[in-house]
């Protein structure tokens, strides 16, 4: 979506653009934004893209993520929380692409095969299935962008004994609900993002008790009674599971929250990412750009404090250079520049590094574009905050607000607390309920 807006905006301001055409497996678009109640296969018998889940609500402000030329204040016309819920961030996404009348380049329910480079001629021939019609088709391209992102193809470790556990074991990417788990002993195997928000929900949806079992360290929040974390599964028995530190407890329940792959079956070997989740992968330049054949793009590969604006700053870059607005270096210079980003990536030592680590990427793509430069610094100050937030209290930060760095606007306060809000619709979220009135910014 950021990929066709970019082309969008170009030929708005006169540019010819190429042809583009944008295959989306999925029966609308919206990435992982586009909830499905399915997991394991969807309707066409293809693996499911989405990894959301009914409750979600973003786990970091709107103002780090906001489109710089799109904002929440354009999209709502009034101001909103800083930590709005799924439907609503679906609704600002889609709104934005529906804006640009883009939608018409996508051809929905079309699953990419094969993806087969021919050097002399320098094209692409793409294979694809219609699902819909149940047909096979061929065309041929100039340039590829992957645009699948990474957080869908889980990674599912083994453990010992595992296959003795009587109760439920599922990866977070088909997890649809915490209500599942009222009542229940939950372990969370993962020490990120996704083992926190699952467990968080689940601690408020009514877990009798929610364990979180780490492997390289514990993120040291102040959990609330009922949750906590342990280190590493050494194994299991039946319903009983033993940590590496002699404890071991009796669970109902386990998510496995232990990351996602890279994983591009459409692609040949030798033109796939074959690295960690981490924030600046190998074989990209400037992030985008495949060194082995730069005209294969991807966007979205990297590990992400940053999404929606820097998938944008990628967009309008690649963009660029399929325009010819900017034209690549030879492959000994980009080169040259991976490493040097390769370097400033291996002296990052925390959190606060990486997220300013990021921001400097955003900001050296944007300066090559025509994208709108925003203050990226006050972004980066707003996650530090939101980071100290959290660390004061697990179960209020998304009650916090922040402004927005691109119209200046105070958030509003929702008009029920996180904790206590059960419905997460996009009705509730925007409505004011009766006997509620407007709350001072805090």
């Amino acid at each position: 979506m950021a990929a066709l807006r970019a082309f969008k905006a170009a030929e708005s301001s006169g540019a010819e653009v190429p042809d583009v055409v944008c295959y989306e497996k999925q029966d609308d678009w919206g990435g992982q934004w586009n909830y499905t109640w399915r997991t394991g296969t969807d309707r066409n018998g293809e693996p499911v893209h989405s990894s959301m889940y009914r409750n979600l609500w973003s786990n970091g402000p709107k103002e780090a993520l906001e489109f710089a030329e799109y904002t929440f204040d354009h999209h709502f016309g009034r101001p909103i929380s800083s930590y709005p819920p799924r439907e609503v961030l679906w609704d600002y996404i889609n709104g934005r692409a529906m804006e640009s009348g883009v939608k018409e380049s996508v051809r929905f329910a079309h699953a990419v095969r094969r993806v087969e480079f021919d050097e002399p001629a320098e094209r692409f021939t793409v294979t694809v299935d219609d699902l819909r019609r149940k047909t096979t088709l061929t065309e041929v391209f100039d340039e590829i962008i992957v645009a699948t992102g990474h957080f869908t193809f889980p990674n599912v470790p083994d453990f010992d004994g595992i296959e003795t556990f009587p109760g439920e074991v599922i990866h977070a990417h088909e997890f649809r609900g915490a209500e599942r788990f009222a009542d229940k002993r939950l372990l969370l195997i993962g020490g990120s993002y996704s083992a926190e928000d699952i467990g968080i929900q689940s601690h408020k949806m009514g877990a009798r008790q929610v364990t979180m079992s780490y492997r390289s360290g514990p993120q040291g929040f102040a959990w609330p009674a009922g949750v906590d974390e342990v280190p590493q599964v050494q194994r299991f028995d039946g319903s009983v599971a033993h940590f590496v530190d002699g404890q071991s407890r009796e669970f109902d329940a386990v998510v496995l929250c232990t990351g996602y792959l890279h994983h591009y079956p459409f692609l040949p070997h030798d033109s796939r990412i074959d690295s960690p989740n981490n924030l600046y992968p190998d074989g990209l330049y400037r992030g985008v750009t495949w060194q082995r054949n730069p005209r294969l793009h991807y966007l979205g590969a990297q590990d992400q404090w940053f999404t929606f604006n820097m998938f944008d700053a990628q967009a309008w870059f690649v963009r660029d250079v399929i325009l010819q607005r900017f034209t690549l270096p030879d492959a000994e210079a980009r080169q040259a520049h991976i490493d040097e980003w390769k370097r400033k990536y291996a002296a990052v030592v925390d959190d606060d590094a990486a997220v300013r680590f990021q921001g400097d990427y955003i900001r050296d793509l944007i300066e090559l574009t025509d994208y709108p430069m925003f203050d990226l610094d006050e972004v980066v100050e707003t996650f530090l905050a939101w980071k100290a937030d959290k660390k004061v209290d697990i179960l209020t930060y998304r009650d916090k607000v922040y402004r927005s760095v691109m119209t200046g606007t105070m958030a509003a306060v929702h008009h029920t607390a996180w904790m206590d809000e059960l419905d997460d619709s996009r009705e509730r979220y925007l409505s004011t309920p009766v006997g509620v009135g407007a709350q001072p910014p805090r």
